[in-house]
């Protein structure tokens, strides 16, 4: 029976998580205009769960629409970290309780209508991605204008070794890095970290340098900014003042011919595996080592996820010229990423991939990288993930200009 002390108990956890949203989703608007969002959550990296995921949204919609707010600025209160991302822990024991759980919509709903929002914000948003700053931490920060990452910047796109797959948008983010998003597909199947301000800005995730010894003097001089005849002037003017030069060349820049070797042109997983193993045999030493390190990151991932990944960003990269194509816009990009999230999210590779990789960290999933020629028969079947579920109740809302209802 339903009782009313399990209701009190309900709304009592509910509202416990909302001030604890509030707590963690600092806001607060400078008298020049400048709005502040600050993620104070150092000890779990500043993980984004739901409240935190509304709350940051709803900052966002009200300072949209408001003529006080001229430029918005977002970072962490910790050096350590902006954000590593989504909180994986509690959506995947939400799963292994019942995985019809109705948190796995909300979740992917909640994040990819943030995206979309932020992509399109018509006021400069300037985020400091000091420290690490994955999965959803680059999805907070890159469809932003301004994308600052410092020397302690450590950004990665590990989803496909837990058994998910590369989201937030960086398909469309990846699309247009270099090589014909060769780049972007190399970082997303292997979950390579980028850990040098050369390669950040090369790749296009990065905008702008700034040391961090630099970004309390960069957020004063922010504060004290007219920002009231042209804002995105005015941060650039800002920034000119802070950003410093690379003092090295980027290695994804002087690997870029081997990574469109192996990653570019559509190559399947496997394609992609025998063209790494070639290059393991270069007489440089340099791409030699790449290939074993690219080769260890595709090793970690998950069957599934890495078909997933290499199809959808593959898609996604051949859309970027088409103005017919939906893939083209980043809507289109978050309506067929929530269609995919719903249906990996639910498989037990995610349940296990977050119990072995994050939880007791003793184990990988089967290795690809050791899967003999002539063998893709074996490759998991992914094609259920894109089709569309006629009668499917389950929709995402995207709201830019106006609301678009699309069906997964």
């Amino acid at each position: 029976m339903f009782s009313c002390n399990s209701v009190y108990v309900a709304a009592r956890s509910l509202s416990c998580r909302a001030t604890m949203a509030l707590e963690v989703v600092q806001a607060l608007v400078s008298d020049n205009g400048l709005g502040i969002i600050t993620l104070d959550r150092p000890k779990a990296l500043n993980a984004m769960n739901l409240e935190m995921d509304s709350l940051y949204k709803s900052y966002l919609e009200g300072w949209g629409k408001s003529e006080k707010v001229k430029a918005i600025l977002v970072q962490s209160s910790s050096p350590r970290a902006f954000s590593a991302g989504m909180d994986i822990k509690s959506v995947a024991a939400a799963i292994k309780d019942d995985k019809k759980t109705t948190l796995v919509s909300k979740v992917f709903d909640a994040e990819y209508t943030l995206i979309c929002q932020i992509a399109r914000l018509k006021k400069p948003y300037i985020s400091l991605m000091d420290g690490i700053t994955m999965g959803f931490g680059i999805g907070l920060s890159c469809h932003g204008t301004f994308r600052i990452v410092t020397e302690r910047t450590v950004l990665a796109m590990p989803e496909n070794g837990i058994g998910l797959f590369p989201d937030i948008g960086f398909a469309h983010i990846a699309a247009r890095s270099p090589g014909n998003g060769a780049v972007g597909a190399y970082l997303a199947l292997t979950g390579a970290r980028i850990n040098n301000p050369a390669d950040a800005l090369f790749s296009g995730i990065g905008t702008h340098f700034v040391p961090s010894e630099n970004l309390t003097l960069l957020k004063e001089a922010l504060l004290h900014t007219d920002f009231s005849s042209d804002a995105y002037g005015a941060v650039h003017s800002v920034l000119s003042q802070f950003t410093s030069s690379v003092d090295s060349e980027a290695s994804l820049k002087r690997l870029l011919p081997s990574i469109v070797s192996c990653f570019g042109g559509g190559k399947s997983v496997m394609e992609s595996i025998a063209a790494l193993k070639k290059e393991q045999m270069s007489s440089d030493p340099k791409v030699s080592e790449w290939a074993t390190g690219a080769l260890t990151g595709l090793a970690k991932g998950a069957p599934f996820s890495l078909c997933i990944t290499q199809q959808h960003f593959h898609a996604v990269a051949a859309a970027a010229c088409n103005m017919d194509n939906e893939l083209q816009e980043i809507e289109g990009v978050m309506k067929m990423e929530y269609r995919l999230a719903l249906r990996t999210a639910i498989r037990d590779d995610f349940i296990e991939g977050v119990r072995a990789v994050v939880i007791d960290k003793d184990q990988l999933f089967y290795n690809l990288v050791k899967m003999s020629p002539g063998h893709e028969r074996f490759l998991p079947d992914i094609s259920f993930c894109y089709k569309h579920p006629r009668g499917s109740s389950q929709r995402v809302n995207i709201t830019v200009h106006h609301i678009k209802i699309f069906q997964i």
